[in-house]
């Protein structure tokens, strides 16, 4: 299927999405900080960089958007109908670089907790999950832990 939108426009748009204070996260960050949670955001001294750190948790959070983290089975995580080669060797160094930093946190002893964008699109309800996880991740947890689908109209 051909795009839409000129390559020009499109890549004016791709460079637009942000990839730190996203919705989500920030909708996360303001759910923890009501509920008593203190952080850091954006550690560098971290692999990975985490979106959230909580030390006194020794817990780290990352907020992925399903679309370039690639959440399996998620309807998000669809690929582009144009230049597929590109797109896919840029999502498999997406998810492998994602895959190492969690690997070298688990070994630095910090927990890690992967927050999905569509938590936030479909299960927004359910963030009271979200404090229990905190208290409870053993090394490595997702939420939500299955891929929802998307609303009827």
């Amino acid at each position: 299927m051909p795009d839409v939108v000129d390559p020009s426009t499109r890549s004016r748009m791709m460079r637009a999405i942000k990839d730190r204070n996203t919705h989500p996260e920030i909708a996360l960050r303001k759910y923890l900080h009501a509920h008593g949670f203190r952080f850091r955001l954006h550690r560098k001294n971290l692999p990975g960089s985490p979106d959230l750190v909580l030390p006194r948790h020794h817990l780290v959070i990352f907020v992925h958007g399903c679309f370039w983290h690639r959440h399996v089975g998620c309807f998000y995580a669809a690929t582009p109908g144009s230049r597929v080669s590109f797109w896919q060797n840029k999502f498999e160094a997406n998810v492998r670089r994602d895959r190492i930093a969690c690997e070298k946190l688990k070994q630095l002893g910090w927990r890690v907790l992967l927050v999905w964008e569509c938590g936030f699109k479909h299960c927004s309800e359910r963030l009271s999950d979200i404090p229990v996880l905190i208290h409870a991740v053993n090394q490595y947890q997702e939420w939500p832990p299955w891929p929802p689908r998307p609303r009827s109209a």
